[in-house]
C-alpha cells in the first residue's frame, strides 16, 4: 500500500475545496494510505471531509498562511511576519511599476519564498505527495516523497508571477495537474518546457449528491421572489468580475428591466467595494449579496440564470454544478470558457466585458424560449466522470 501526503489551504466554502472533497470521498483507500495536511483547521467544508484520510495535526507556523499579519505578529511568529510586511510592500511596489491590477499571486508567492526558512519540514518519507493548490513551496520543499505532483486551477495567462522563482519551484514536481484542457493550455504558453509533465484530471462532479444536496430546503427570500434572478456563485474578487456583474444590471435597470435581480453568493475581500458600487449605482433592492453558504446548492436551483461573470478562471466548478441541476448558463468569454460548456447547446458564452453581459442577460430576459432548450439539452446529459480519479491513479503507479 502507498503512502501518500495531499497539502491544501482550509476547508473555507469554495470551488477548489468542494473539488477536493469530491476526490477524497472517491478514493481508493484500500490501495492507498493517505494523510491530509491542511495549513489551518477552519472552514465550514471541514465537517464534510471523509474520515479515510488521516488529517496531520495543525502546524502553528503554517496557519499564518491563513492569518492576516497583525495576528501572526501577535502569536509570536515575528519572523513570519516581517516576511509578510516585506512582500506586502515589495507586492505594491511592484504593481505600481508594472501596473497591474492583481498582484495577489506575486505577493503570496513572495509570503511563501520569504517565509520558507522559518517553516519545519514534514519527517515522514512519502511515496507520493500531492499539493493541491498553489503556490506549491510546501510539498516542493518541506516533503520527502518518490514522486510530487502539484495541481493548476487557474488560467495561468492572467497569474502575475516571478516567472523564474515559480519555474523553479515547478521543476520540483514529476507531475503538473491542470483542471481543463484549456487550462493546460494557457500554463503551457507560458511554461513551455514544462509540457511534458502536465496532463489533465478534470474535477470530479457527483451529480447525485448535487441534486440531493440541492433539494434542501433553504429560509431566503430569493424563494419567494417573483422577479427575473440571476446568481452567481463566487469568491468576491477581481477575478470573478463581480464589480462588472453590477455595472451591467445598472444598465439593464436604466432601460426599463427593473424586475431583474442578481443574487450572489460568496464572500471575500472585495466586499466592502462591492456594497459601496451598489449603494453608488442606487442597487440596494436589485443586487444581493447573500453571503458564505455550505450549501449553494438550493440557490442554482432557484434561480432563473446562472451567470459566471469571471474574467478568468481554470474551470469554474460551479458552471458544472449549474448544469447538473439543468439551470440556464450565461459566462463569460474568459479565454478557458469553451472548456466549460458547448456555447448555445449547454448555454451561452458572451464577451467579455460590461456590455457584453447586458446583451447576454437581455437575451435570456425576452427569450424565454432559450431557457427551455438549454434547460432540455442539460436534462439529458450524464456529468459523472469518477472515471478522471483513474487517470491520477496510473500517475501514482
Amino acid at each position: 500500500m502507498k503512502n501518500i501526503i495531499i497539502a491544501s489551504y482550509d476547508m473555507e466554502v469554495g470551488g477548489v475545496e468542494r473539488s477536493l472533497i469530491s476526490m477524497l470521498n472517491n478514493f481508493d483507500y484500500k490501495k492507498f494510505d493517505v494523510d491530509l495536511m491542511l495549513y489551518r483547521h477552519q472552514g465550514d467544508f471541514m465537517k464534510l471531509l471523509p474520515s479515510n484520510p488521516r488529517l496531520l495535526e495543525e502546524i502553528s507556523a503554517y496557519t499564518t498562511f491563513r492569518k492576516s499579519i497583525s495576528e501572526t505578529f501577535r502569536e509570536n511568529h515575528f519572523g513570519i511576519g516581517f516576511s509578510r510586511v516585506f512582500s506586502k510592500i515589495h507586492a505594491n511596489f511592484y504593481k505600481k511599476i508594472k501596473k497591474v491590477d492583481e498582484p495577489g499571486y506575486f505577493q503570496m508567492q513572495l509570503m511563501w519564498k520569504h517565509a520558507l526558512p522559518l517553516l519545519p519540514a514534514i519527517n515522514t518519507n512519502y511515496d507520493v505527495a500531492i499539493s493541491y493548490l498553489w503556490p506549491h513551496y510546501f510539498i516542493a520543499e518541506k516533503v520527502n516523497a518518490k514522486k510530487k505532483i502539484a495541481w493548476i486551477h487557474t488560467d495561468y495567462s492572467k497569474v502575475e508571477t516571478n516567472f523564474r522563482d515559480d519555474l523553479e519551484m515547478w521543476n520540483k514536481f514529476d507531475h503538473i495537474i491542470a483542471v481543463s484542457e484549456a487550462c493546460k493550455e494557457s500554463f503551457i504558453n507560458k511554461y513551455k518546457e514544462l509540457e511534458s509533465k502536465t496532463t489533465v484530471i478534470e474535477n470530479l462532479t457527483s451529480p447525485d449528491f448535487i441534486k440531493k444536496m440541492g433539494s434542501e430546503s433553504i429560509q431566503n427570500s430569493m424563494l419567494g421572489d417573483s422577479r427575473f434572478k440571476l446568481l452567481t456563485v463566487a469568491r468576491l474578487s477581481h477575478a470573478k468580475g463581480i464589480d462588472n456583474a453590477i455595472r451591467a444590471l445598472s444598465i439593464l435597470k436604466e432601460k426599463g428591466m427593473n424586475d431583474i435581480v442578481w443574487y450572489i453568493v460568496g464572500y471575500g475581500g472585495d466586499e466592502p467595494m462591492l456594497k459601496e458600487m451598489i449603494k453608488n449605482c442606487n442597487l440596494q433592492d436589485n443586487f444581493v449579496l447573500l453571503g458564505k453558504k455550505e450549501n449553494p446548492y438550493p440557490y442554482i436551483k432557484a434561480c432563473d440564470l446562472y451567470v459566471q461573470p469571471s474574467r478568468y478562471e481554470g474551470k469554474a466548478v460551479t458552471v458544472t454544478e449549474a448544469k447538473i441541476l439543468a439551470k440556464p448558463i450565461l459566462i463569460t468569454n474568459y479565454s478557458t470558457a469553451s472548456s466549460q460548456l458547448v456555447n448555445g447547446i449547454e448555454g451561452v458564452i458572451c464577451d467579455q466585458s460590461v456590455e457584453g453581459l447586458v446583451k447576454g442577460i437581455e437575451e435570456f430576459y425576452v427569450n424565454p424560449e432559450l431557457k427551455d432548450v438549454l434547460i432540455n439539452n442539460l436534462k439529458g446529459q450524464d456529468y459523472s466522470n469518477s472515471y478522471e480519479l483513474d487517470k491520477l491513479y496510473n500517475i501514482i503507479s
